[in-house]
């Protein structure tokens, strides 16, 4: 039996088996006839390995498994958990956890080590609750190590507008930003209500973004990223008072910073470019050393 019967056979048979609904783990399931759709968004290659998150009853990591080198999917609910290991598939290792208290770098380094000629590709359905914490994490990792190739994530319709928005926008926030500087973002699938078992009660979308370094010059991301985060939380003050809380902290003087990066004061954060925040931001970091 080749890998390809072989995750027909497993996934069929995982997909059958009842399994309570956990609503405390925000727990919708994709659908088989999703699948290949899914598939073809993120088209694996034989040399690939995958991280999971949220693989759920197996339906997209059978079919990954038989596509790819490795999966190792990370599920927080035993039960699904115990379903999947129980079918003893080579192709997959299976991590019981919650995705957040897992130290993801690692088990990525591990998985690197183990699979050395493989690419490292992250792919998931996260709950909404989740789908913010992790990205930022991922975002962390990328900056520190470069491990993930790219990810394919299926994301609540509101999560992935924010994650694409660009500046102006209603959606436009830190993680849009903070995405822009790592990857390249696009919108693959538009996922209905009907996708899933039980039905959510609002759309989805599968969002692709392949990381590449990035091009700006940004000399302390942690002072970058909480800059961000700052300016953000009073959106629609103009730029120059929604700076004073983190120029304060620093002794920088506005006028000076907003002189020498040529940004006009007068005009709200949700206006600016990527390029411009990382201005401030360098900046900031000359008084900050």
């Amino acid at each position: 039996m080749n890998k390809e019967q072989q995750a027909h056979r497993q996934g069929g048979a995982n997909t059958n088996y009842s399994s309570p609904i956990r609503k405390r783990f925000g727990q919708h399931f994709l659908e088989d006839t999703w699948t290949p759709k899914l598939i073809a968004a993120i088209a694996p290659k034989s040399s690939d390995c995958f991280i999971e998150v949220g693989p759920g009853r197996g339906v997209l990591t059978y079919s990954l498994a038989a596509k790819s080198t490795h999966v190792v999917a990370i599920e927080i609910d035993r039960n699904l958990a115990s379903n999947i290991r129980r079918q003893q598939n080579p192709q997959i290792t299976i991590v019981e956890g919650d995705i957040l208290e897992t130290d993801l770098k690692q088990l990525t380094l591990r998985t690197r080590e183990k699979y050395s000629q493989s690419p490292i590709r992250l792919v998931g359905n996260l709950p909404f609750n989740i789908s913010s914490p992790l990205l930022f994490r991922v975002f962390g990792i990328q900056r520190s190590n470069r491990l993930f190739e790219d990810a394919t994530l299926m994301l609540q319709s509101e999560v992935a507008d924010r994650l694409i928005a660009r500046p102006g926008s209603k959606a436009y926030g830190p993680l849009a930003v903070m995405a822009a500087v790592h990857a390249e973002i696009s919108r693959r699938l538009v996922l209905p209500p009907g996708a899933f078992r039980p039905p959510p009660k609002v759309r989805s979308a599968v969002v692709s973004l392949r990381f590449r370094p990035t091009n700006l010059e940004i000399p302390n991301f942690e002072l970058f990223e909480k800059l961000v985060r700052q300016v953000f939380q009073h959106r629609r003050k103009m730029l120059s008072n929604a700076l004073l809380p983190i120029v304060s902290e620093s002794r920088a003087e506005i006028s000076v910073i907003l002189s020498k990066t040529k940004i006009d004061g007068t005009r709200r954060p949700e206006t600016l470019q990527l390029a411009e925040f990382a201005k401030i931001a360098s900046e900031l970091n000359r008084f900050v050393n």
